[in-house]
C-alpha cells in the first residue's frame, strides 16, 4: 500500500468533507483554503486528512481522519507526526486538539489533556472550541521544542 501525503489543494474541500462526514468529524468550520491541510491518498483516492490551524505561537490540530477502510495502517500517525514536525520548524509553542473519542490516541503523540481555562484567549475564540465541540470534549496539549521557557 503506497500512501501519498500532499497538501490540501482548496478545490479539495468537498472531498475533505466527504471523509469528515463519515468519521463523524465536524466540518462547518473547516477554513476554505484548507492551508496547512494534509491530505492522504492511494491511488489518488483521498484515504487521511488532518490540519493544523495557526494562531500565532500556538496552533489548534484538527479535523484527523482516515477512511473507516483504511484505519489502523499508520496513515493517522504519519499526518499528525508530519502536521507537529512543521508546527515544530514554524517555531510554535505548543499544539492542541479537542476531541470526543481518541484522547487516548493522541498521547501517544506527547499530548496530555489540560483545563479549558489553560487554553490560550486564540483558541478558546474559535467555534471549534467555543461553540462546535460540546464542553465534555477534552482539551489535550503538546508543548515543542521551541516554546519558551
Amino acid at each position: 500500500m503506497s500512501i501519498q501525503i500532499d497538501n490540501a489543494r482548496p478545490e479539495e474541500k468537498e472531498l475533505v468533507v466527504s471523509l469528515l462526514k463519515k468519521t463523524d468529524l465536524l466540518t462547518e468550520d473547516l477554513p476554505a483554503g484548507l492551508r496547512n491541510f494534509l491530505l492522504a491518498k492511494q491511488d489518488g483516492t483521498l484515504v487521511g486528512v488532518a490540519g493544523l490551524e495557526l494562531f500565532g505561537p500556538v496552533g489548534l490540530l484538527r479535523s484527523v481522519a482516515v477512511s473507516p477502510t483504511h484505519q489502523g495502517k499508520g496513515i493517522a500517525g504519519q499526518l499528525v507526526r508530519q502536521l507537529l514536525t512543521g508546527a515544530d520548524e514554524r517555531g510554535l509553542e505548543a499544539v492542541y486538539l479537542i476531541t470526543t473519542t481518541a484522547d487516548h490516541y493522541f498521547e501517544r503523540y506527547g499530548f496530555a489533556p489540560v483545563n479549558r481555562e489553560q487554553v490560550p484567549e486564540t483558541i478558546q475564540q474559535t467555534r471549534q472550541f467555543s461553540t462546535l465541540c460540546p464542553s465534555s470534549a477534552v482539551v489535550m496539549k503538546r508543548n515543542l521544542k521551541h516554546q519558551n521557557a
